[in-house]
């Protein structure tokens, strides 16, 4: 199974027990209506004792009786669409699969699962038939019965219709739901049947956050962006599980994008929450680094190895830069694995979430973002410049390269802080965002090439211990070495048209 699913578009219907359904034959599309089928439907619903998936309008259950027996996990995408994934029942039904409990453990984080609700649905289907005989919807005449578990048990019952497209449009969706309404038929006051079975206990979504524009105050700024990488890091959490190498990506920047907006703003939030915040993500940055760094060095030297003349690679050096790496990889995926099942790393999501919610901010925040955010944007600019003119003043060497490196890490700072600044003076934002990225992606590949050279005198090192020829690894860096010197002429080019800090009007 993979985190993609399949899309569930459907309407639900609050339906009083004697109202009969009107015909559905003649709507846009359909031909013809297949005879109804009955389904005794028997649903379990999982959750913790907070109903931390209720709250985020996701649903978990182990349904019987009809045609798609199993796990099933349903993730919201819009008012009336979700992402449905399903997994068999396997040999023990009590056991909740992998495939399923990996796409919530970020937001489960380490919580345990348990039975609230139990649902007993007779089910009358009918489906709505178009050209070729294919099914456009399908529509669910449901009476339930359902069991709320717990300290204060509850057991309702109630009846409602169900429209799910299956090769429809919405078209015919809306179609459907005006015809329903002209027998009387209101949309279901409940998203869902588990928040209808919940009662007083379901959850009230919470509302959503205002966009930030340039009447925004500076705190509204920094936590519109904030939100902003939450979601990333929630959103790629199970691909980076199922081992997505571009998700890896993702989330790390995303954690990255994280720590460095909390230094720019530092200056408007209270240090002693926020100091420990950015160690922690500085943590699992490092983390996701590991197994992605490595694929990157592989893919780099093996390149550099595929361009040397014909006759110049002597020895072992493709098998042998392979199996290094091959073992680091896989050495980091493990730790990811183990990070992301790990207590620290669900305790870091609980304080992001804990921030955005309750962020610990000066007064300063609340003061006008155009007012506010210039300075903090410069301040970086101005950290930027000095570790260039500390990098120039350095000799050539190791140290030269530390401070080439001081270099890169200040571009990325400022272009993060640049795109906070977005809502405020785009233009600018965007055209500071791109120079700062261009010296952060030059001095990126100076990086690769010192840690590359690094990597090659330890396996050169090692296959002269083994009695093999290293002649070949003597050469890559020696190339690597030369193009270090071109790509730093490069970042010397690019520095003289960097545009100033300045995002004021």
């Amino acid at each position: 199974m993979t985190s993609e699913g399949f899309a569930e578009i459907e309407r639900k219907f609050d339906v009083n027990p004697t109202t009969p359904l009107p015909p559905l034959h003649d709507l846009p599309g359909v031909t013809h209506v297949d005879p109804p089928v009955e389904h005794h439907l028997d649903a379990l619903y999982f959750d913790t004792a907070d109903l931390t998936l209720a709250g985020r309008r996701i649903t978990l259950r182990r349904r019987t009786g009809g045609d798609d027996d199993g796990w099933h996990l349903k993730l919201p995408v819009a008012v009336d669409e979700r992402r449905e994934m399903r997994e068999p029942v396997g040999d023990d039904p009590d056991v909740i699969p992998e495939e399923i409990l990996g796409l919530v453990r970020v937001y489960l984080r380490g919580r345990p699962l348990m039975p609230v609700v139990r649902l007993h649905t007779l089910r009358v289907v009918h489906h709505l038939v178009g050209r070729d005989d294919a099914v456009l919807a399908e529509v669910c005449d449901d009476s339930v019965e359902s069991e709320r578990f717990g300290a204060e048990p509850l057991n309702q019952d109630w009846r409602e219709w169900e429209i799910e497209l299956v090769d429809g449009s919405r078209a015919l969706l809306d179609a459907a739901q005006e015809r329903l309404s002209s027998v009387g038929v209101e949309p279901a006051a409940s998203p869902s049947k588990l928040a209808r079975a919940l009662g007083d206990r379901a959850p009230v979504p919470a509302a959503e956050p205002a966009q930030a524009g340039p009447r925004s105050s500076a705190g509204d700024v920094l936590l519109a962006y904030l939100r902003a990488q939450v979601d990333v890091v929630t959103a790629e959490d199970p691909l980076v599980r199922e081992g997505d190498e571009e998700a890896v990506h993702r989330m790390r920047v995303a954690t990255r994008r994280l720590r460095s907006a909390l230094s720019t703003y530092a200056p408007l939030l209270d240090a002693g929450v926020t100091e420990q915040l950015r160690v922690e993500l500085r943590w699992i940055a490092g983390v996701l680094g590991g197994a992605r760094d490595a694929q990157v060095m592989r893919r780099r030297l093996t390149h550099r190895l595929d361009l040397e003349p014909v006759g110049l690679a002597a020895g072992a050096v493709a098998p042998r830069i392979d199996e290094h790496f091959s073992t680091v990889v896989r050495i980091g995926q493990a730790d990811t694995r183990s990070a992301l099942d790990s207590d620290r790393y669900f305790r870091l999501l609980d304080a992001i979430d804990e921030l955005v919610a309750s962020p610990p901010l000066y007064r300063t925040a609340d003061k006008a973002a155009r007012k506010v955010i210039p300075g903090l944007v410069g301040a970086d600019w101005k950290q930027l410049r000095q570790a260039v003119r500390a990098a120039r003043r350095t000799a050539v060497g190791a140290d030269r390269d530390a401070a080439l490196h001081e270099v890169r890490k200040r571009a990325k700072q400022l272009r993060y802080a640049a795109e906070t600044a977005a809502p405020l003076r785009r233009k600018r934002a965007v055209r500071l965002v791109a120079a700062a990225r261009q010296v952060q992606e030059i001095l990126g590949d100076h990086h690769d090439s010192v840690v590359a050279r690094g990597e090659l005198l330890r396996l050169g090192m090692k296959a002269f211990l083994f009695n093999e020829n290293s002649f070949t690894y003597g050469r890559m860096h020696a190339v690597e070495e030369s193009g270090a010197a071109g790509t730093e002429a490069r970042f010397v080019e690019a520095w003289k048209d960097f545009p100033s800090g300045s995002i004021d009007e």
